[in-house]
Protein backbone atom coordinates (compact mmCIF):
# COMPACT_ATOMS: atom_id res chain seq x y z
CA UNK A 1 0.00 0.00 0.00
CA UNK A 2 1.27 3.45 -0.93
CA UNK A 3 0.46 6.84 0.51
CA UNK A 4 -0.83 9.17 -2.18
CA UNK A 5 -1.26 12.92 -1.75
CA UNK A 6 -3.48 14.72 -4.26
CA UNK A 7 -3.51 18.50 -4.42
CA UNK A 8 -6.45 20.04 -6.24
CA UNK A 9 -7.65 23.35 -7.60
CA UNK A 10 -10.61 24.73 -5.60
CA UNK A 11 -13.24 23.99 -8.23
CA UNK A 12 -15.94 21.32 -8.51
CA UNK A 13 -15.03 20.89 -12.17
CA UNK A 14 -11.54 19.86 -11.09
CA UNK A 15 -12.28 18.05 -7.82
CA UNK A 16 -14.75 15.55 -9.25
CA UNK A 17 -12.70 14.24 -12.23
CA UNK A 18 -9.68 13.83 -9.95
CA UNK A 19 -11.98 12.01 -7.53
CA UNK A 20 -12.59 9.31 -10.15
CA UNK A 21 -8.87 8.52 -10.31
CA UNK A 22 -8.49 8.69 -6.53
CA UNK A 23 -11.41 6.31 -6.03
CA UNK A 24 -9.66 3.78 -8.27
CA UNK A 25 -6.43 4.15 -6.31
CA UNK A 26 -8.21 3.84 -2.98
CA UNK A 27 -10.00 0.74 -4.26
CA UNK A 28 -6.59 -0.85 -4.85
CA UNK A 29 -5.69 -0.40 -1.21
CA UNK A 30 -3.67 2.79 -1.43
CA UNK A 31 -4.11 5.41 1.27
CA UNK A 32 -5.37 8.55 -0.44
CA UNK A 33 -5.00 12.03 1.03
CA UNK A 34 -6.62 14.99 -0.72
CA UNK A 35 -6.43 18.76 -0.43
CA UNK A 36 -9.41 20.40 -2.14
CA UNK A 37 -12.06 23.13 -1.90
CA UNK A 38 -13.81 23.43 1.46
CA UNK A 39 -17.27 22.67 0.03
CA UNK A 40 -16.07 19.32 -1.30
CA UNK A 41 -14.36 18.08 1.87
CA UNK A 42 -17.35 16.24 3.39
CA UNK A 43 -18.25 14.50 0.13
CA UNK A 44 -14.68 13.43 -0.50
CA UNK A 45 -14.36 12.09 3.03
CA UNK A 46 -17.53 10.08 2.49
CA UNK A 47 -15.90 8.69 -0.65
CA UNK A 48 -13.12 7.29 1.52
CA UNK A 49 -10.35 9.87 1.12
CA UNK A 50 -8.45 11.54 3.96
CA UNK A 51 -9.48 15.05 2.97
CA UNK A 52 -8.63 18.54 4.21
CA UNK A 53 -9.33 21.93 2.65
CA UNK A 54 -6.69 23.95 0.88
CA UNK A 55 -5.57 27.15 2.54
CA UNK A 56 -8.74 29.33 2.65
CA UNK A 57 -6.72 32.26 1.32
CA UNK A 58 -6.23 30.28 -1.90
CA UNK A 59 -9.92 29.65 -2.31
CA UNK A 60 -10.67 33.31 -1.55
CA UNK A 61 -8.82 34.33 -4.72
CA UNK A 62 -11.39 34.18 -7.49
CA UNK A 63 -11.97 35.89 -10.79
CA UNK A 64 -14.88 37.94 -12.04
CA UNK A 65 -15.35 36.33 -15.43
CA UNK A 66 -18.86 37.66 -15.82
CA UNK A 67 -17.49 41.22 -15.91
CA UNK A 68 -15.07 40.55 -18.77
CA UNK A 69 -16.01 41.96 -22.16
CA UNK A 70 -14.70 39.00 -24.15
CA UNK A 71 -12.78 35.72 -24.01
CA UNK A 72 -9.45 37.56 -23.93
CA UNK A 73 -10.57 39.41 -20.83
CA UNK A 74 -11.52 36.12 -19.19
CA UNK A 75 -8.12 34.68 -20.09
CA UNK A 76 -6.30 37.60 -18.46
CA UNK A 77 -8.40 37.26 -15.30
CA UNK A 78 -7.94 33.49 -15.16
CA UNK A 79 -4.16 33.64 -15.48
CA UNK A 80 -3.99 36.34 -12.81
CA UNK A 81 -6.10 34.24 -10.42
CA UNK A 82 -4.01 31.11 -10.97
CA UNK A 83 -0.73 33.00 -10.53
CA UNK A 84 -1.91 34.61 -7.29
CA UNK A 85 -3.05 31.23 -6.00
CA UNK A 86 0.25 29.68 -7.07
CA UNK A 87 2.22 31.79 -4.60
CA UNK A 88 0.11 30.50 -1.71
CA UNK A 89 0.15 26.90 -2.93
CA UNK A 90 3.87 26.64 -2.23
CA UNK A 91 3.57 26.73 1.54
CA UNK A 92 0.25 24.89 1.52
CA UNK A 93 1.57 21.87 -0.38
CA UNK A 94 4.81 21.81 1.62
CA UNK A 95 2.76 21.63 4.81
CA UNK A 96 0.64 18.82 3.38
CA UNK A 97 3.76 16.89 2.37
CA UNK A 98 5.19 17.25 5.88
CA UNK A 99 1.92 16.03 7.40
CA UNK A 100 1.26 13.11 5.04
CA UNK A 101 4.76 12.04 3.91
CA UNK A 102 3.46 10.64 0.63
CA UNK A 103 5.03 8.16 -1.74
CA UNK A 104 3.47 9.90 -4.76
CA UNK A 105 2.05 13.40 -5.31
CA UNK A 106 -0.76 14.13 -7.79
CA UNK A 107 -1.11 17.81 -8.69
CA UNK A 108 -3.99 19.46 -10.52
CA UNK A 109 -2.95 21.11 -13.80
CA UNK A 110 -4.19 24.50 -12.62
CA UNK A 111 -2.03 24.49 -9.46
CA UNK A 112 1.11 26.05 -10.89
CA UNK A 113 2.79 26.73 -7.57
CA UNK A 114 2.12 23.19 -6.37
CA UNK A 115 3.52 21.80 -9.64
CA UNK A 116 6.70 23.77 -9.02
CA UNK A 117 6.98 22.43 -5.46
CA UNK A 118 6.59 18.87 -6.73
CA UNK A 119 9.17 19.55 -9.44
CA UNK A 120 11.65 20.80 -6.84
CA UNK A 121 11.30 17.76 -4.60
CA UNK A 122 12.44 14.15 -4.67
CA UNK A 123 9.01 12.52 -4.35
CA UNK A 124 7.63 10.98 -7.59
CA UNK A 125 4.82 13.14 -8.95
CA UNK A 126 2.40 13.62 -11.80
CA UNK A 127 -0.04 16.17 -13.16
CA UNK A 128 -3.74 15.41 -13.51
CA UNK A 129 -5.52 17.55 -16.08
CA UNK A 130 -9.35 17.63 -16.20
CA UNK A 131 -9.10 19.41 -19.54
CA UNK A 132 -7.02 19.02 -22.71
CA UNK A 133 -3.48 19.98 -21.67
CA UNK A 134 -1.76 22.98 -23.23
CA UNK A 135 0.82 20.94 -25.13
CA UNK A 136 1.98 21.40 -28.69
CA UNK A 137 1.48 18.65 -31.23
CA UNK A 138 1.97 18.78 -34.97
CA UNK A 139 -1.25 18.77 -36.97
CA UNK A 140 -3.26 20.18 -34.05
CA UNK A 141 -4.05 23.90 -33.93
CA UNK A 142 -2.79 25.94 -30.97
CA UNK A 143 -5.02 25.49 -27.95
CA UNK A 144 -7.41 28.30 -27.08
CA UNK A 145 -9.25 29.78 -30.08
CA UNK A 146 -11.14 26.58 -30.90
CA UNK A 147 -9.84 26.27 -34.45
CA UNK A 148 -10.81 23.28 -36.56
CA UNK A 149 -7.86 20.98 -37.38
CA UNK A 150 -6.71 21.57 -40.94
CA UNK A 151 -4.54 18.75 -42.35
CA UNK A 152 -1.67 19.12 -44.76
CA UNK A 153 0.55 22.02 -45.71
CA UNK A 154 -2.23 24.60 -45.42
CA UNK A 155 -2.90 23.55 -41.86
CA UNK A 156 0.79 23.70 -40.99
CA UNK A 157 1.03 27.22 -42.42
CA UNK A 158 -2.12 28.41 -40.63
CA UNK A 159 -1.06 26.92 -37.29
CA UNK A 160 2.48 28.26 -37.59
CA UNK A 161 1.17 31.77 -38.25
CA UNK A 162 -1.30 31.75 -35.37
CA UNK A 163 0.73 29.89 -32.76
CA UNK A 164 3.07 32.78 -31.84
CA UNK A 165 0.09 35.00 -30.98
CA UNK A 166 -1.63 32.34 -28.87
CA UNK A 167 1.63 31.41 -27.17
CA UNK A 168 2.33 35.05 -26.44
CA UNK A 169 -1.04 35.50 -24.72
CA UNK A 170 -0.33 32.61 -22.35
CA UNK A 171 3.41 32.88 -21.87
CA UNK A 172 3.71 36.64 -21.39
CA UNK A 173 1.23 36.68 -18.52
CA UNK A 174 2.13 33.40 -16.86
CA UNK A 175 5.84 32.71 -17.16
CA UNK A 176 7.41 35.65 -15.28
CA UNK A 177 5.31 34.96 -12.20
CA UNK A 178 5.69 31.18 -12.33
CA UNK A 179 9.44 31.45 -12.93
CA UNK A 180 9.76 33.75 -9.94
CA UNK A 181 8.23 31.00 -7.80
CA UNK A 182 10.47 28.38 -9.40
CA UNK A 183 13.52 30.53 -8.73
CA UNK A 184 12.72 30.72 -5.02
CA UNK A 185 12.33 26.92 -5.02
CA UNK A 186 15.66 26.39 -6.76
CA UNK A 187 14.30 24.80 -9.93
CA UNK A 188 15.19 25.97 -13.44
CA UNK A 189 12.96 28.51 -15.18
CA UNK A 190 10.81 27.37 -18.09
CA UNK A 191 10.66 29.07 -21.46
CA UNK A 192 7.05 28.26 -22.35
CA UNK A 193 3.80 26.91 -20.95
CA UNK A 194 4.44 23.81 -23.03
CA UNK A 195 7.83 23.30 -21.37
CA UNK A 196 6.30 23.85 -17.94
CA UNK A 197 3.83 21.00 -18.28
CA UNK A 198 6.40 18.73 -19.89
CA UNK A 199 8.37 18.86 -16.65
CA UNK A 200 5.89 16.33 -15.24
CA UNK A 201 7.18 12.74 -15.38
CA UNK A 202 3.59 11.68 -16.06
CA UNK A 203 0.54 13.65 -17.16
CA UNK A 204 -2.91 12.04 -17.04
CA UNK A 205 -5.73 13.90 -18.76
CA UNK A 206 -9.47 13.53 -19.23
CA UNK A 207 -10.41 12.52 -22.77
CA UNK A 208 -9.97 9.97 -25.50
CA UNK A 209 -10.21 9.71 -29.27
CA UNK A 210 -12.32 10.39 -31.30
CA UNK A 211 -13.40 13.23 -29.01
CA UNK A 212 -9.79 14.29 -28.64
CA UNK A 213 -7.63 14.83 -31.72
CA UNK A 214 -4.64 12.55 -32.35
CA UNK A 215 -1.55 14.07 -30.71
CA UNK A 216 1.66 12.56 -32.13
CA UNK A 217 3.73 15.24 -30.39
CA UNK A 218 2.64 14.48 -26.83
CA UNK A 219 5.08 11.68 -26.21
CA UNK A 220 4.88 8.76 -23.80
CA UNK A 221 4.53 10.84 -20.64
CA UNK A 222 1.02 12.05 -21.58
CA UNK A 223 -1.99 9.73 -21.44
CA UNK A 224 -5.72 10.19 -21.87
CA UNK A 225 -7.75 8.22 -19.31
CA UNK A 226 -11.35 8.58 -20.42
CA UNK A 227 -14.18 10.65 -18.98
CA UNK A 228 -13.20 10.39 -15.28
CA UNK A 229 -16.82 10.60 -14.13
CA UNK A 230 -17.32 10.92 -10.38
CA UNK A 231 -20.11 12.06 -8.09
CA UNK A 232 -19.73 11.72 -4.31
CA UNK A 233 -23.48 11.08 -4.03
CA UNK A 234 -25.97 10.32 -6.76
CA UNK A 235 -29.27 9.90 -4.95
CA UNK A 236 -32.26 10.11 -7.28
CA UNK A 237 -34.19 13.35 -6.60
CA UNK A 238 -37.85 12.86 -5.69
CA UNK A 239 -39.09 14.90 -8.64
CA UNK A 240 -37.33 12.80 -11.26
CA UNK A 241 -39.74 9.84 -11.03
CA UNK A 242 -42.66 12.12 -11.88
CA UNK A 243 -41.16 13.11 -15.24
CA UNK A 244 -42.73 11.08 -18.05
CA UNK A 245 -40.93 12.64 -21.04
CA UNK A 246 -37.43 12.35 -22.50
CA UNK A 247 -35.11 14.74 -20.68
CA UNK A 248 -32.88 17.51 -21.98
CA UNK A 249 -30.28 18.41 -19.37
CA UNK A 250 -29.01 22.00 -19.31
CA UNK A 251 -25.71 22.60 -17.52
CA UNK A 252 -24.16 25.97 -16.74
CA UNK A 253 -20.76 26.57 -15.18
CA UNK A 254 -19.96 25.76 -11.55
CA UNK A 255 -17.63 28.78 -11.62
CA UNK A 256 -19.62 31.96 -12.17
CA UNK A 257 -19.52 33.35 -15.69
CA UNK A 258 -21.95 35.14 -17.98
CA UNK A 259 -23.75 31.95 -19.03
CA UNK A 260 -27.07 32.35 -17.22
CA UNK A 261 -28.40 33.42 -20.61
CA UNK A 262 -27.86 29.85 -21.81
CA UNK A 263 -30.26 28.41 -19.24
CA UNK A 264 -32.76 31.18 -19.84
CA UNK A 265 -32.68 30.69 -23.61
CA UNK A 266 -32.95 26.91 -23.31
CA UNK A 267 -36.04 27.17 -21.11
CA UNK A 268 -37.62 29.49 -23.67
CA UNK A 269 -36.56 27.49 -26.73
CA UNK A 270 -37.79 24.11 -25.46
CA UNK A 271 -41.00 25.25 -23.78
CA UNK A 272 -43.17 23.83 -26.58
CA UNK A 273 -41.15 20.67 -27.23
CA UNK A 274 -42.18 17.12 -26.16
CA UNK A 275 -39.30 16.93 -23.67
CA UNK A 276 -38.71 17.83 -20.03
CA UNK A 277 -35.93 20.32 -19.39
CA UNK A 278 -33.78 19.91 -16.28
CA UNK A 279 -31.82 23.16 -15.99
CA UNK A 280 -29.02 23.34 -13.41
CA UNK A 281 -27.30 26.52 -12.24
CA UNK A 282 -24.53 25.45 -9.82
CA UNK A 283 -23.14 28.98 -9.52
CA UNK A 284 -26.59 30.16 -8.38
CA UNK A 285 -30.08 30.17 -9.87
CA UNK A 286 -30.65 33.61 -11.45
CA UNK A 287 -33.83 35.52 -10.76
CA UNK A 288 -36.54 36.11 -13.34
CA UNK A 289 -36.13 32.84 -15.21
CA UNK A 290 -39.02 31.56 -17.32
CA UNK A 291 -40.62 28.52 -15.67
CA UNK A 292 -42.45 26.57 -18.39
CA UNK A 293 -44.56 23.58 -17.37
CA UNK A 294 -42.10 21.14 -18.95
CA UNK A 295 -39.10 22.28 -16.90
CA UNK A 296 -37.40 21.72 -13.56
CA UNK A 297 -34.98 24.42 -12.45
CA UNK A 298 -32.50 23.80 -9.64
CA UNK A 299 -29.02 24.67 -8.50
CA UNK A 300 -27.75 21.10 -8.39
CA UNK A 301 -28.92 17.74 -9.68
CA UNK A 302 -26.97 14.48 -9.86
CA UNK A 303 -26.20 14.44 -13.56
CA UNK A 304 -25.56 10.70 -13.64
CA UNK A 305 -29.15 9.77 -12.79
CA UNK A 306 -30.63 12.51 -14.98
CA UNK A 307 -28.52 11.45 -17.97
CA UNK A 308 -29.93 7.93 -17.76
CA UNK A 309 -33.11 9.36 -19.27
CA UNK A 310 -31.65 12.18 -21.36
CA UNK A 311 -31.81 12.50 -25.14
CA UNK A 312 -29.56 15.56 -25.25
CA UNK A 313 -27.46 17.71 -22.95
CA UNK A 314 -27.01 21.44 -23.50
CA UNK A 315 -23.73 22.57 -21.97
CA UNK A 316 -21.63 25.71 -21.69
CA UNK A 317 -18.66 23.75 -22.97
CA UNK A 318 -17.22 22.84 -19.61
CA UNK A 319 -15.19 19.68 -20.03
CA UNK A 320 -16.76 17.92 -17.05
CA UNK A 321 -20.39 18.42 -18.00
CA UNK A 322 -19.75 17.68 -21.67
CA UNK A 323 -17.78 14.45 -21.30
CA UNK A 324 -20.12 13.21 -18.56
CA UNK A 325 -22.99 13.29 -21.07
CA UNK A 326 -20.94 11.80 -23.89
CA UNK A 327 -19.66 9.04 -21.63
CA UNK A 328 -23.27 7.86 -21.37
CA UNK A 329 -23.81 8.12 -25.12
CA UNK A 330 -25.92 11.28 -24.80
CA UNK A 331 -25.31 13.80 -27.63
CA UNK A 332 -24.62 17.39 -26.69
CA UNK A 333 -25.31 20.90 -27.89
CA UNK A 334 -22.46 23.12 -26.75
CA UNK A 335 -22.65 26.91 -26.40
CA UNK A 336 -19.13 28.04 -25.39
CA UNK A 337 -18.49 31.29 -23.53
CA UNK A 338 -14.81 31.45 -22.49
CA UNK A 339 -11.91 29.54 -20.86
CA UNK A 340 -11.35 26.23 -22.70
CA UNK A 341 -14.98 26.01 -23.83
CA UNK A 342 -14.33 26.93 -27.48
CA UNK A 343 -11.96 23.98 -27.70
CA UNK A 344 -14.51 21.62 -26.16
CA UNK A 345 -17.22 22.83 -28.53
CA UNK A 346 -15.00 22.38 -31.57
CA UNK A 347 -14.12 18.83 -30.52
CA UNK A 348 -17.81 18.01 -30.23
CA UNK A 349 -18.41 19.32 -33.73
CA UNK A 350 -15.43 17.53 -35.28
CA UNK A 351 -16.28 14.23 -33.57
CA UNK A 352 -19.92 14.55 -34.76
CA UNK A 353 -21.23 13.74 -31.31
CA UNK A 354 -23.27 16.91 -31.07
CA UNK A 355 -23.57 20.50 -32.25
CA UNK A 356 -21.83 23.79 -31.61
CA UNK A 357 -23.45 27.22 -31.31
CA UNK A 358 -21.23 30.25 -30.53
CA UNK A 359 -22.55 32.26 -27.60
CA UNK A 360 -22.68 35.46 -29.65
CA UNK A 361 -25.15 33.76 -32.01
CA UNK A 362 -27.35 32.34 -29.25
CA UNK A 363 -31.09 32.80 -29.81
CA UNK A 364 -34.03 30.58 -28.89
CA UNK A 365 -34.66 29.65 -32.53
CA UNK A 366 -31.02 28.78 -33.25
CA UNK A 367 -30.67 26.82 -30.04
CA UNK A 368 -33.81 24.81 -30.77
CA UNK A 369 -32.50 23.94 -34.24
CA UNK A 370 -29.13 22.89 -32.85
CA UNK A 371 -30.73 20.76 -30.13
CA UNK A 372 -32.94 18.99 -32.65
CA UNK A 373 -29.89 18.32 -34.80
CA UNK A 374 -27.89 17.05 -31.82
CA UNK A 375 -30.63 14.60 -30.86
CA UNK A 376 -30.01 12.84 -34.17
CA UNK A 377 -26.31 12.33 -33.38
CA UNK A 378 -26.57 9.61 -30.74
CA UNK A 379 -24.43 7.28 -32.85
CA UNK A 380 -21.58 9.78 -32.68
CA UNK A 381 -21.99 10.13 -28.92
CA UNK A 382 -21.83 6.36 -28.53
CA UNK A 383 -18.62 6.29 -30.61
CA UNK A 384 -17.11 8.84 -28.27
CA UNK A 385 -18.22 6.83 -25.23
CA UNK A 386 -16.55 3.77 -26.73
CA UNK A 387 -13.41 5.84 -27.28
CA UNK A 388 -13.35 6.91 -23.64
CA UNK A 389 -13.67 3.27 -22.58
CA UNK A 390 -10.91 2.20 -24.98
CA UNK A 391 -8.36 4.36 -23.11
CA UNK A 392 -8.64 2.01 -20.16
CA UNK A 393 -10.04 4.84 -18.06
CA UNK A 394 -8.96 5.50 -14.50
CA UNK A 395 -7.85 1.86 -14.20
CA UNK A 396 -5.23 2.58 -16.86
CA UNK A 397 -4.29 5.78 -15.01
CA UNK A 398 -3.80 3.87 -11.76
CA UNK A 399 -1.74 1.24 -13.60
CA UNK A 400 0.58 3.94 -14.91
CA UNK A 401 0.99 5.47 -11.46
CA UNK A 402 1.80 2.10 -9.94
CA UNK A 403 4.17 1.05 -12.72
CA UNK A 404 6.03 4.29 -13.36
CA UNK A 405 5.88 6.24 -10.12
CA UNK A 406 5.38 3.80 -7.26
CA UNK A 407 8.15 1.69 -8.71
CA UNK A 408 10.35 4.79 -8.68
CA UNK A 409 9.24 5.53 -5.13
CA UNK A 410 10.26 2.05 -4.00
CA UNK A 411 13.65 2.43 -5.69
CA UNK A 412 14.13 5.84 -4.08
CA UNK A 413 13.28 4.46 -0.63
CA UNK A 414 15.57 1.41 -0.90
CA UNK A 415 18.74 1.53 1.24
Amino acid sequence: MAIILAYGSPSVGHAFPMGALLRELAGRGHQVHLRTMAAAVAGMRNAGFHTEPVDPEIEAISGQDWLARNALGVLKMSIDVLCRRAMLEVGDLKAAIDAVRPDVIIVDANCWGAISVADAGAIPWLVFSPFTPYLRSRGVPPFGPGLRPLPGVLGDIRDASIRPFVTYLFDRRMLPRVNAIRGRLGVPPVKSVDAFFRRAPLLLAVGGEPFEYPHPGWGDAVHLIGACVFEPTAATPHWLSAIDRPIVLVSTSSVKQADAVLGRTALEALAGEPVHVVATFPAGVPSGLPRPANATVCRFAPHSVVLERAVCAITHGGMGATVKALDRGVPVCVVPFARDQAEVARRVQVARCGTRLPAKKLTAARLLAKVRMAMMMADGARRVAAGFAATGGVARGADLIEQRLLGAAATHAAP
